[in-house]
């Protein structure tokens, strides 16, 4: 009775170790039906009036949303949220905002975020990794 007991600890302890080095930062947003990942560096916003922070120790908290196309960026020092962004896989695992133009760039892949999203004269950066 002790072996099984010990055998059972063992195959515990194996399984959650396994686990957690599965659930690490490798997870990439492209692969995944739902993704949450905290990407860190230089991020901006400017509200085109009396608003402007930037700093160069943010951080950008991105969630893949249901719908799998979809995804919300969470960022910090007070910068507005950007919600709602439609993007398509390019390449092995790299995704691209839909439409992105000159004024609109988003990028993001398992190790970096770049953004410059501008929308009601209002401006977003992000040059951040993971």
């Amino acid at each position: 009775m002790k072996k099984a007991i010990r055998i059972l600890g063992l195959f515990l302890l194996t399984f959650f170790v396994i686990t957690s080095v599965a659930c690490k930062d490798d997870d990439d947003p492209a692969d995944n039906d739902f993704f949450a990942g905290t990407y860190r560096g230089s991020i901006s916003y400017n509200d085109g009036g009396s608003t402007n922070t930037s700093t160069n120790d943010g951080s950008v908290f991105v969630t893949k949303i249901a719908s799998g196309t979809k995804y919300n960026f969470r960022f910090s020092n007070g910068i507005p949220d950007l919600n709602g962004l439609e993007f398509q896989k390019t390449g092995d695992n790299t995704l691209v905002m839909v439409g992105s133009n000159q004024t609109v760039y988003v990028r993001i892949d398992n190790n970096d975020l770049k953004m410059f999203y501008t929308a009601d004269g209002k401006t977003w950066t992000a040059n951040c990794k993971r």
